[in-house]
């Protein structure tokens, strides 16, 4: 494991004082400076199939947006010169057979679950938005992109689809197909306070399609106390046999509030792990890059991280990135702070980070 110098060090602190500072962070990592794939980068919106509002904040509402992504395409907003608010009177959510959704705020929409409703939903394995295939869980569309946007508020805390789904994704759950987050910030979003299998206050991903990670890019989860994303696990980030490539992105004093971990300890209704970003499955991938983590808290394990690749095959990367003040009151990997992990002997692979207590 190798560091970088002490002026990046303390270039760090300083963002980190004046994020700290501020209402609302910005977003993603100012400091960060990592290459980003094609794919991985904002979609086209110059011509899109829906067009939210007329130029007024009324005009912008909860039922255009619900209608709007059940419709499919690309989606923009024409609210006003000003930033707006949509609270969300019901979680939008993605139909399997209809054009790939992509939803672009212009980095002046904020959509808000009201504290009590989910606020984005696609899942390829639900009868309700249309079976497509005969195999729902690997196939590789559809594909949603959420970019240039503000979500808050969301809490999916109660909200099922059936018995044997594994829940969370305060402002986002997606199961299947493909999805990528760009330029894209979230404040103040919950899932599940307990229990030892789901997570991701901000984000839920279960199974996309095989060889295809979640995409996250310039964005900011939390960046402040007072916008704190909380869960059971995974107070941002969760993944059930999903890959993760983020860069240049922002996640810090997010929260995972379970206790008992996973599976639960007799006598504790399970959870607590992954304070930052929680990750569970067999083969999959965490590429980490010009990313910045610092004061997650995971009440068990891995303040900043909990990795679990159950069968040992999974591989995991920190490049260019810094982590610190993560603090794990349950456990972490040694010499690895803020980090437990369990995976591919030689793994993680660290690459000119920091990594401190």
């Amino acid at each position: 494991m190798t560091t970088t110098v002490s002026t990046w060090l303390a270039r760090a602190g300083l963002a980190l004082a004046a994020g700290a500072a501020g209402a609302a962070p910005g977003t993603g990592n100012p400091d960060g400076h990592c290459a980003v794939p094609l794919e991985a980068r904002a979609a086209s919106f110059t011509s899109p199939d829906h067009v939210i509002g007329t130029g007024t904040p009324a005009s912008c509402s909860s039922k255009a947006v619900v209608s709007a992504v059940a419709q499919g395409g690309v989606i923009t907003f024409n609210c006003g010169p000003d930033p707006v608010t949509i609270t969300l009177k019901q979680t939008a959510k993605v139909f399997n057979d209809r054009p790939d959704v992509v939803i672009d705020g212009g980095g002046k929409v904020t959509l808000s679950g009201g504290g009590v409703r989910r606020i984005l939903y696609q899942n390829t394995c639900d009868p309700n938005q249309v079976w497509t295939t005969s195999n729902c869980d690997t196939q590789d569309s559809p594909r949603l992109t959420v970019q240039n946007i503000t979500l808050i508020k969301g809490n999916s805390t109660g909200q099922s689809y059936g018995r044997d789904e594994v829940y969370g994704g305060g402002a986002i759950y997606v199961r299947g197909g493909q999805f990528k987050l760009v330029n894209t910030r979230f404040f103040r979003n919950q899932c599940e306070p307990t229990g030892p299998d789901l997570g991701g206050g901000a984000v839920r991903a279960f199974g996309p399609a095989p060889g295809r990670p979640v995409y996250v890019t310039n964005s900011t989860f939390g960046g402040a106390a007072s916008q704190a994303n909380q869960c059971s696990n995974g107070g941002a980030l969760s993944g059930l046999g999903a890959s993760f490539s983020i860069r240049n992105s922002l996640i810090t004093d997010n929260l995972a509030v379970g206790r008992g971990a996973n599976p639960a300890r007799p006598g504790t209704p399970g959870g607590g792990n992954g304070g930052g970003i929680y990750m569970d499955g067999n083969t999959m991938d965490l590429s980490l890059c010009g990313s910045r983590l610092e004061r997650n808290h995971a009440n068990e394990g891995g303040g900043a991280i909990i990795y679990v690749s159950n069968d040992l095959t999974g591989t995991m990367s920190i490049t260019d990135s810094v982590l610190r003040a993560n603090p794990s009151d349950g456990f972490e990997t040694p010499g690895l702070p803020g980090i437990f992990v369990l995976a591919r002997p030689g793994q993680p692979v660290i690459t000119d980070s920091v990594l401190t207590p």
